[in-house]
């Protein structure tokens, strides 16, 4: 048997290592925790369904995203009392809104949970290792050097007492710049983004301080870029080359930039309600936010991230292949309709193929985002 899930999280603060929490929910019969599932629906694809089982069972809204986490085996009984192995595909949900009535809230019990607390609270042992994996902070925990350098000082202290020559020493090395820092900041920006363009695809009331919210970030993104440059020019030591910590930060403001651009086209055309497709897409923009937001503390220790890094890049490529798709099927039916009469007013196909198109370049970006990673892992791990 194969069914679809999601897996609902929200991000506790704006922190590029912000806690990531975990929505869970009771089964109806044995009161387990698990997340919120079902079959395929007939005409649906499958992160949609999974989408429809999100409200049904746990009561909450949000952005799920098309490409799957992973998947895992349980199995299942039906109600003849048979058994039978079930796959299920788990799909990220970015929660935005949760419900204060829904379907099967006097059936089930849902609950948010730590990370960690989430993965040991249910039963299957490949849907702990996709909950584990799903935050990774202990590597952003292993790539920070001040972490690193403190254990190295006492330890050194502990035997020589020498704590006062390492502070010495550090003062007399060139300036290094804040680069990871300012990185990590912009990656920020890019969640926060993503976040409000994918609240602003959902529709609603929040329309207009939607738009404004990715035009503060992008605002903040260029801040963040110009310090990064005059960083560059006025250090003696940097960690990468050059031209590399340039490009990097460059590209991660152009993703910020494409969403504003998608959100001024919003305005500007008076789009209020998105295309499903658009919606998906946006979805994918969430979730490549959040994977870029893994990926750049890593960048501290790059020699031993250079595995989880590769993981990530690889995913964010997948991710915008599958955008590609998604981007071409709306835009084949958008067309089919409006060219069979379905829609009376001509400049309906142009301002949506618009709107299709700066969803893509938005896309696109975090695609060159992983290229750029890529390049820094080769050369430096």
């Amino acid at each position: 048997m194969r069914q679809i899930a999601v897996l609902p999280y929200r991000t506790l603060g704006s922190a590029v290592d912000a806690p990531i929490q975990i929505l869970l929910i009771t089964s109806r019969n044995s009161r387990r925790w698990v997340i919120p599932k079902g079959g395929l629906m007939k005409g649906m694809p499958p992160h949609a369904a999974a989408s429809v089982e999100a409200e049904e069972e746990a009561g909450v809204l949000g952005a799920t995203c098309p490409v799957p986490l992973g998947s895992y085996r349980y199995r299942k009984q039906r109600n003849s009392g048979a058994w039978v192995w079930a796959d299920v595909d788990v799909y990220p949900f970015a929660v935005t809104d949760e419900l204060v009535t829904w379907d099967e809230q006097h059936q089930r019990e849902r609950r948010w949970f730590p990370l960690a607390e989430a993965a040991d609270a249910v039963d299957e042992e490949d849907l702990r290792a996709l909950i584990r994996s799903f935050g990774a902070r202990e590597f952003r925990a292993a790539a920070s050097p001040a972490r690193l350098f403190g254990a190295m000082a006492d330890t050194v202290a502990d035997k020589t007492g020498v704590n006062a020559m390492f502070a010495w020493f550090q003062k007399l090395l060139p300036e290094q710049g804040n680069f990871f820092d300012l990185f990590e900041k912009q990656a920020a920006t890019l969640v926060a983004g993503a976040d409000a363009l994918a609240r602003l695809a959902q529709g609603g009331p929040g329309r207009a301080q939607h738009i404004r919210e990715i035009a503060e970030r992008e605002h903040d993104a260029d801040d963040i870029t110009r310090e990064v440059l005059q960083t560059v020019r006025r250090s003696f030591l940097t960690p990468f080359d050059r031209s590399a910590i340039t490009s990097l930060i460059n590209t991660m403001d152009d993703a910020i930039d494409e969403m504003q651009q998608t959100a001024n086209a919003s305005d500007l055309y008076e789009v209020v309600e998105f295309e499903p497709e658009m919606v998906d897409m946006a979805a994918i923009i969430v979730d490549a936010a959040r994977l870029t937001a893994e990926a750049i503390p890593l960048l501290r220790r790059i020699g031993d991230n250079g595995h989880r890094l590769h993981e990530l890049t690889e995913r964010l490529v997948r991710m915008e292949g599958h955008a590609d798709e998604i981007h071409a099927a709306g835009l084949k039916r958008l067309f089919k309709a409006d060219s069979n009469g379905e829609r009376g007013d001509p400049m309906h196909f142009f301002v949506r193929q618009e709107m299709f198109k700066r969803l893509e370049r938005v896309v696109d970006r975090f695609e060159d985002l992983a290229n750029e990673i890529d390049g820094l892992v080769i050369d430096h791990s």
